[in-house]
């Protein structure tokens, strides 16, 4: 007998934070210090390695002066 798969449809994260950051000209440290974790965080966050909290999410959507929506994109897969 063979057993079939089911293949789900994975939903990938892209965000516009380094788009946003250059547009405010704030550097990984900058915005780091506005919303209260390390550079390596959003360097992760925007790398895709890492994905925030609800509360770090409108913390950096905050400071970047956008909604979360705006600033993270799902992408089916």
């Amino acid at each position: 007998m063979v057993l079939r798969q089911k293949r789900r449809a994975l939903a990938t994260m892209r965000t516009r934070i380094k788009e946003l950051r250059a547009r405010y000209d704030l550097t990984q440290e900058d915005l780091a210090k506005k919303v209260g974790v390390r550079r390596e965080t959003i360097l992760f966050i925007e790398k895709g390695n890492y994905n925030p909290s609800l509360k770090l999410a409108h913390d950096i959507a905050k400071a970047l002066q956008t909604t979360i929506d705006d600033l993270f994109i799902f992408e089916d897969t």
